[in-house]
């Protein structure tokens, strides 16, 4: 497998990730950005890739315990080594996000996150790279079983986050329904008056208060990051 060393939040954080295949860039940054963590807090991330999210909470976040779940075993390798690299005490296992290992206890982490295969794909979407389509591509009903994973290892009034495309904005709600309530939409726009294409999504276990929808982000500005988006993807800051 070829691999390149790439920077991520100005040089805090480098990941070595494969040349072809899923290779984590702004959706993992946001992500990492979006989760209302805190020191101390048990962090479980489903899909974890080569560790780029879960690596960037931790650097913006001290005192986390982080896990992550990787179905690729080479994949996941390379999130332990990246962790090695970093110097972050963050756990990356090879394992399926809905036949996870039996090491992990229901109701025992504060804070899931997920960037989810989310192609739903036809004949002529199937990607050649196994790897890619293993990363990026789902049957219809992936996000609500990936939810479930969710609803299963959070603790009661534990948080939910998702990077999401907005077509899957409708399954993604449908599932958050059974047993998540103070659902938060932000939308990231590629630039001022564009459709956006990308949704955070949060959400908290066994709340009854309403959805939300919060202010978003316009990522460009004249080919340029604009200064908001600049802050989280080279400064490391929330969301």
């Amino acid at each position: 497998m070829t691999t390149t060393v790439d920077a991520f939040l100005g040089g805090r954080i480098t990941l070595e990730q494969p040349v072809s295949g899923f290779r984590a860039g702004l959706d993992s940054v946001m992500l990492a950005a979006a989760v209302p963590a805190r020191a101390g807090d048990a962090v479980l991330e489903l899909g974890s890739g080569t560790g780029a999210a879960a690596l960037c909470l931790m650097a913006r976040v001290g005192g986390l315990r982080l896990t992550g779940l990787e179905i690729q075993d080479e994949i996941a390798a390379l999130a332990r080594a990246n962790a090695a690299r970093n110097k972050s005490a963050a756990t990356f296992l090879t394992a399926d996000v809905e036949r996870p290992p039996g090491g992990l206890e229901p109701q025992s982490f504060d804070q899931v996150m997920m960037n989810p295969p989310f192609f739903v794909e036809g004949p002529a979407d199937i990607s050649p790279d196994p790897a890619r389509r293993t990363a990026m591509s789902a049957d219809p009903d992936l996000i609500p079983r990936w939810v479930a994973a969710a609803r299963r290892y959070l603790k009661p009034q534990g948080y939910f986050t998702a990077i999401i495309p907005s077509e899957r904005l409708p399954a993604l709600l449908g599932a958050l329904a059974k047993g998540f309530g103070a659902v938060a939409i932000i939308p990231l726009w590629p630039e001022a008056g564009a459709v956006a294409r990308r949704l955070i999504v949060t959400a908290k276990l066994g709340s009854r208060a309403p959805l939300q929808l919060r202010p978003g982000l316009v990522l460009h500005e004249s080919g340029r990051n604009t200064t908001a988006a600049e802050a989280i993807l080279r400064g490391g800051k929330a969301l």
